[in-house]
């Protein structure tokens, strides 16, 4: 059947589904495959939906760093989601076709979830700034009310930036329909159009500039900050500052090597990454993330930490 479709790719024609090659190798090991997808799917519903859970139902968490934090976590939930129950079908499954409107929402979903994600780090880089460089003012600067502002400002600016990407390339027609992928993709999508797809890659950069620069803007500016105070202030200043900072950077720096990564093994041929590996590199940004940052935020700050434990104890 494979090759079928494969022999079809010559001729000049569009294509209702798309076949994602990358699902060649899972065999016999498919259930393998099923059971570790399953329980990282499961270990970060249960993580990240308990923080959000623990900031919602403790007014002493209803602050600006916490509600930007359960913006986070819910956006984690939103981009695993996005991806994580597809993929379990499709290790299960002998025939791994998706239909082009799924294709297309499902990189829908995962461009805005990584938008979202960047935008999340950059205002959180610039209340961590309040916090350190103006902490007389930040009640006045950083309200609850200016919180909630910046978080709709935030989601809402990431679904309607890749809206566009979106109407652009939904009118492609397609030559080919074999994504040698485990998902679809953007950039792997767009290369089967039988048409010059020059607005489309020309759009595409663009939109990744924006990705990158609007939310690099703030917490360049922000760090630049926070260190100049650190330099300059005492050891306790640099110790506070040390403290709040360190989950953030962290995060912003592996997340950052996962949008690097996933833009450079999408232009590249990965077959002869064993299945495994490649399996969980292809998914770095719906994982590492989604993963990390409950655990780096829940156990650095000690707020947090102390409310998860009364939590538990209430539960038990």
């Amino acid at each position: 059947m494979a090759s079928h479709f494969k022999e079809g790719n010559s001729t000049s024609s569009s294509f209702s589904y798309f076949i994602l090659d990358g699902y060649e190798d899972v065999g016999s090991l498919r259930y393998f495959y099923f059971m570790l997808t399953a329980m990282l799917y499961i270990v970060i519903v249960i993580v990240n939906t308990s923080l959000i859970v623990v900031i919602c139902v403790n007014r002493s968490l209803h602050e600006p760093m916490y509600i930007f934090l359960c913006s986070l976590f819910v956006n984690e939930l939103y981009g695993s989601t996005g991806l994580f129950p597809f993929l379990l079908v499709q290790i299960l499954s002998d025939i791994h076709t998706i239909s082009v409107s799924l294709c297309f929402l499902q990189i829908y979903c995962l461009h805005t979830y990584v938008n979202i994600e960047f935008c999340n780090l950059a205002i959180m880089s610039y209340d961590r700034y309040l916090a350190i460089c103006c902490p007389l003012q930040y009640n006045t600067r950083m309200t609850c009310n200016k919180t909630v502002i910046f978080i709709i400002v935030v989601w809402l600016y990431s679904f309607v930036k890749f809206l566009i990407t979106f109407s652009i390339n939904i009118r492609l027609t397609f030559c080919g329909n074999i994504i040698n992928s485990l998902c679809c993709q953007n950039y792997l999508v767009v290369k089967l159009a039988c048409s010059d797809p020059k607005v489309n890659n020309i759009y595409g950069l663009f939109g990744a500039v924006l990705t990158i620069l609007v939310p690099l803007l703030p917490i360049l500016f922000s760090y630049m900050k926070i260190l100049k105070v650190c330099f300059s202030g005492s050891k306790q200043t640099r110790q506070k500052a040390v403290s709040t900072c360190t989950p953030h950077l962290s995060s912003l720096l592996y997340f950052s090597f996962g949008c690097t990564f996933v833009t450079i093994q999408s232009r590249i041929d990965m077959s002869s990454v064993p299945t495994v590996l490649r399996l969980i590199l292809s998914l770095y940004l719906v994982i590492v993330p989604p993963f990390l940052n409950p655990i780096m935020f829940g156990l650095h700050i000690s707020k947090i930490r102390t409310n998860l434990n009364i939590f538990s104890v209430i539960k038990c």
